[in-house]
């Protein structure tokens, strides 16, 4: 096995050196990942290199280590592993494909090479997971080149959230895939976009160079502007017997201000909410929910940026967690169950479910016994493992979509 052991933002320390000598504890077979997303930052044109930025959820039940392929046909360096949770550096090697499979990795394609990266800590059992942030630099010429006075990025991207940041000084000109385009405040462009296909992205972009045209700092409407796929909010909901007018949810949120120790979900007019519970999904550890109406909202000592306007009928749900620590991040998962009778209930013979959904990702699971008729708003259709039909709606805009499912009892 070849081993390239590092401790990040530090040299190889003894502690580390020892790790590097005892053996992995064995992966569960395979490994299961989400919440990808990669930010490529192109470097000086001619070099074909570009700095990565990859962050990635572990969620291997039980797993304390985590393999990332490095791309056929790119050269590697500059490694930098760290774990989201704390911001704290994370010890990783270089291993053969081969070697991943010794390891644990049946899947592993013996042609390329792994990072293995050691876990802060174990995966959580219970559906959470060890977040991570792999920093590398790859140099791979076919990817990115200039053609003439333009540079080129053509790369296939399979995972679904990116973004590809120009050099300062250029000017975007072409891109085939649609995608928003946003200037950081270093003037630099970003092209970023959520792929909701099926396959991968063929994204090829191109650019000029124009100098100091572009500016920097902030845009006069930077608050009309954020990056979408970079957002973290998710939302699925379970429907229970349409007759019910009930629905259980859960919501998955990273907080990344440090500081932060509450939550406030604001309960929508016209719903009733019960049963909060919530999840640190980076440590398992079981948080306290309680639910707050009227006066009793402003007595919490909650941030007043969090609140709507506190009438008599305004009813919130606070979850609290440990402060986030600075240069780390908490994801938390919160569940509740809704009765809504205008939102969801039965017309006839027929369940309607009418909502609108503002996050990137939302899904819907159709109670047992009931088969999918309509749906709005396109959708991937799949079974979850217990047979219900389950829609995911990606949202790659800004705004909201306005969301009408209905179903027929199965006879």
């Amino acid at each position: 096995m070849r081993c390239l052991i590092v401790a990040l933002a530090l040299s190889l320390s003894a502690p580390a050196a020892a790790l590097a000598q005892t053996p992995a504890p064995p992966l569960p077979s395979g490994q299961t990942e989400t919440d990808a997303y990669t930010r490529y930052e192109l470097l000086e044109p001619g070099t074909g290199a570009f700095h990565i930025l990859y962050e990635v959820t572990a969620t291997t039940p039980g797993a304390t280590w985590y393999f990332n392929p490095i791309r056929k046909g790119s050269t590697a360096s500059d490694e930098h592993v760290s774990d989201r949770a704390t911001g704290q550096g994370l010890i990783f090697d270089q291993v053969s494909g081969a070697d991943a499979r010794g390891l644990g990795l049946e899947d592993a394609d013996a042609s390329v090479d792994y990072i293995r990266v050691r876990l802060a800590r174990p995966v959580p059992t219970d559906g959470g997971g060890a977040r991570i942030l792999i920093e590398k630099t790859y140099t791979d010429a076919r990817s990115y080149h200039l053609d003439g006075d333009e540079l080129v990025f053509d790369r296939p991207l399979g995972i679904k959230r990116n973004a590809v940041v120009l050099p300062k000084g250029w000017a975007l000109t072409e891109c085939n895939y649609p995608s928003q385009v946003l200037q950081e405040a270093d003037g630099r462009i970003k092209v970023s976009f959520r792929n909701i296909g099926p396959g991968e992205a063929p994204l090829v972009l191109r650019a000029r160079k124009v100098g100091g045209a572009l500016g920097s700092g902030p845009s006069s409407q930077a608050e009309k502007l954020d990056e979408r796929a970079h957002q973290t909010r998710d939302i699925v909901y379970f429907l229970q017997p349409p007759e019910t007018h009930a629905f259980r949810l859960y919501h998955d949120y990273t907080e990344l201000r440090p500081g932060v120790d509450a939550y406030v979900n604001v309960v929508r007019t016209g719903s009733r909410a019960s049963d909060p519970s919530a999840l640190d999904l980076d440590t398992g550890r079981v948080l306290t929910a309680e639910k707050l109406k009227g006066e009793a909202i402003k007595g919490a000592h909650l941030d007043p940026k969090e609140l709507p306007p506190i009438t008599p009928e305004t009813e919130v749900v606070v979850f609290r967690f440990p402060a986030v620590p600075q240069g780390g991040s908490t994801r938390l998962r919160m569940s509740e169950t809704y009765v809504d009778p205008e939102s969801y209930k039965l017309v006839g013979d027929e369940l309607v479910f009418h909502r609108t959904f503002g996050r990137p990702a939302n899904a819907v699971i159709l109670p047992k016994g009931w088969l999918l008729t309509n749906s709005s708003v396109p959708a991937r259709i799949s079974r979850t493992a217990d047979g219900l039909t389950r829609l995911d709606l990606d949202n790659p805009r800004l705004d909201e979509v306005d969301v009408t499912i209905t179903a027929r009892r199965e006879r």
